[in-house]
């Protein structure tokens, strides 16, 4: 999808692609030093999701299907006990999102795919980020880089059938007991009717830090105010059902989440997002989520932003999870890619 646009707002763009082109590479050379040697690199897995739903220029990688929206942040003030982070003391930060579902087929059906996503920037006043990707799966299947490169190989559509091929996901499965909690948790998992009253986790875990250093282990999820439904039989025949759902909902107020912190006790495992951890940890309401608008996602705020994990405030810091390096340079690799494959055409990302 094209829009016209003047010459000089077209040559502001340009002008603004190419420091994304720029600031994208150095993040992608400092992520990247997260991987080990031994491990597939940012370009071979985001090579494999480009096999896997075969090339799309200018779209992501993965959760390649989505929307933006916009809203804003109102802090309870609860996590500052926690955090320096001025994200947490009272007040409201504004936020830009995209609700997305899993995958790397921007033309894929609303209800082909069970994972759905919720991605947060938070725009502090004092010039400062929180970026955050979320999705509606509680553990995530694999703990390693690695591991996850063998899953998307796994899953390569057979060219003769154009799916994956069963034999050779069970071997990986069997291969990788660490993938239990996610298979049973994926096999009791029914998808809700809307992104609206879904519950989105974090999945990694993350590190408050407070004034005199003291340090706490979290992992945070965002909780719908509406109450969970099962997607229906009728929703099924609307390959776009996800997207109008949200807006016929918006159009009739706001969407509210609230944003949970749920604290670490030592025992408790940083590094592996495949273990889930006790449900009787302690949890605090940081604050409420509150979304208002929704757009398209090639002309919507949230095309050209990269939800890297990593892009964090003063305060709140990365675990030892190696996930999270991971995520962060496999997004700045997909995302110089499509910057670059826009920008030779158009100066602008027209898709995502």
């Amino acid at each position: 999808m094209q829009t016209s646009l003047t010459p000089r707002a077209r040559a502001g763009r340009y002008l603004g692609i190419g420091a994304l082109l720029g600031s994208t590479a150095l993040a992608l050379v400092w992520a990247a030093h997260g991987f080990n040697s031994s491990q597939a690199s940012p370009q071979q897995i985001t090579d494999q999701f480009e096999r896997n739903a075969g090339f799309q220029p200018g779209f992501r990688r993965n959760h390649s299907k989505g929307l933006c929206v916009t809203g804003y942040f109102e802090a309870q003030g609860e996590a500052s006990i926690y955090s320096t982070a001025a994200l947490f003391q009272a007040g409201q930060t504004p936020v830009i999102g995209r609700f997305a579902i899993g995958g790397s087929n921007p033309q894929a059906a609303d209800d082909s795919v069970p994972i759905r996503s919720l991605a947060l920037q938070f725009n502090l006043a004092n010039g400062e980020q929180w970026r955050t990707a979320m999705n509606s799966n509680a553990v995530f299947p694999v703990a390693s880089p690695q591991s996850f490169y063998e899953q998307l190989q796994a899953s390569q559509p057979d060219p003769k059938t154009g799916k994956p091929d069963p034999a050779r996901l069970k071997d990986f499965f069997d291969s990788h007991p660490e993938t239990a909690a996610f298979r049973a948790w994926l096999k009791g998992f029914t998808p809700s009717s809307s992104w609206a009253n879904t519950h989105y986790y974090g999945l990694n875990a993350f590190v408050l830090v407070q004034e005199q250093g003291q340090r706490q282990a979290v992992r945070w999820s965002l909780v719908p105010e509406q109450p969970y439904e099962p997607l229906a039989a009728v929703q099924r025949d609307n390959p776009n059902t996800l997207s109008h759902d949200l807006e016929q909902r918006l159009q009739q107020g706001p969407l509210r989440w609230q944003l949970r912190l749920t604290l670490a006790q030592l025992e408790d495992p940083t590094h592996d997002a495949t273990q889930a951890w006790p449900a009787d940890r302690p949890q605090i309401t940081a604050g409420l989520v509150v979304l208002e608008h929704s757009q398209p996602q090639a002309t919507g705020p949230c095309r050209d932003i990269n939800y890297d994990p990593l892009v964090l405030p003063k305060g709140i810091e990365g675990s030892d999870d190696p996930l999270l390096s991971a995520r962060s340079a496999v997004y700045a690799t997909a995302l110089y890619r499509r910057l670059q494959e826009n920008h030779s055409t158009t100066g602008a990302l027209q898709h995502d």
